[in-house]
């Protein structure tokens, strides 16, 4: 809410808006990833990052509720956050998972009354909702203004990574489109799914919905190493690109004010020695300096 999140090798940060205008950010370590000896290992690493992700992104949310003045209580509990994140699972599950299962066993009768159909189907289905409910939730103010928050947040990773300084005339250059973007891993799960399900293709109806369910972190663990090597290596970038298009939705171009915020995320989630090394290329965005740091809570 009126915020961006950043995530670094072993930390991650919020940073908001105030309705007084000022700038307040929070630095926090990684809970499982940042010491875990699986962050290295591939496969096991991704199902890592998404369990830590979906934490992370209701705390940051929570917390930024009550900075941005949208929520006037305080920030979630522990318990709160885990239940939150239970009923946002089931709902997925519902919406991209079960619901496609059975509109393609219904549909494949009408099509291709086969097991392969099936699957195409299935496949089809899925992606198409993912793509419609994405544009649906854009449409709402409120959300397109996350979307441009989006946007500042890589622009600014770009200049970061770029080894540009971080002023709002070197980040507004960048596209807000990042292959390494949350919206990218969403789509390269669904082709991963689709197949990974080709292959599960013989078995019956019962067994395909159970398999959809219990292999969702086979997916997203194959999914994240499809997402790094199209992001690193030029060969595979093509796995990138329909979550590239899909990011004309996701991310919008931000307001100077939007990436003041971004790069006081980004402040806070780096390092003192990754600080100065930033300081050193040029000028820095003063409001992000002037940013307030809160403590983090323990919940």
């Amino acid at each position: 809410m009126e915020g961006v999140m950043m995530r670094a090798p072993s930390s991650w940060a919020v940073a908001c808006r105030r309705p007084d205008g000022s700038i307040i950010a929070q630095r926090n370590e990684l809970p499982l990833s940042g010491k875990s000896p699986m962050r290295k290992v591939p496969f096991l690493r991704g199902i890592l990052v998404l369990i830590e992700s979906l934490s992370l992104g209701f705390r940051a949310l929570s917390w930024s509720a009550v900075q941005s003045g949208a929520e006037e209580e305080g920030e979630l509990s522990r318990t709160q956050v885990v239940g939150t994140m239970v009923v946002a699972v089931i709902v997925a599950v519902a919406l991209f998972i079960l619901l496609p299962a059975f509109a393609a066993d219904y549909l494949k009768g009408f099509l291709s009354d086969s097991s392969l159909g099936f699957v195409v189907l299935d496949g089809v289905i899925r992606i198409a909702l993912i793509v419609l409910y994405i544009w649906a939730i854009s449409r709402s103010k409120e959300i397109r203004r996350v979307f441009q928050y989006h946007g500042a947040e890589h622009k600014t990773i770009h200049a970061y990574e770029n080894g540009d300084p971080l002023a709002i005339e070197a980040i507004q250059v960048y596209s807000p489109r990042h292959p390494r973007c949350g919206t990218s891993f969403i789509l390269i799960v669904a082709m991963v799914a689709f197949v990974v399900f080709l292959a599960l293709a013989p078995l019956p109806f019962v067994w395909q919905v159970l398999a959809r369910i219990v292999l969702i972190p086979v997916i997203a663990g194959l999914s994240y190493e499809v997402l790094k090597l199209g992001a690193n290596q030029s060969w595979m970038s093509w796995a990138n690109r329909p979550g590239i298009w899909l990011q004309r939705i996701t991310t919008q171009e931000p307001t100077d004010d939007m990436v003041e915020v971004a790069v006081a995320s980004l402040l806070a989630a780096l390092s003192e020695e990754e600080v100065t090394t930033v300081v050193e290329r040029g000028p820095i965005v003063a409001a992000a300096l002037a940013a307030e740091r809160e403590e983090p809570s323990d919940g």
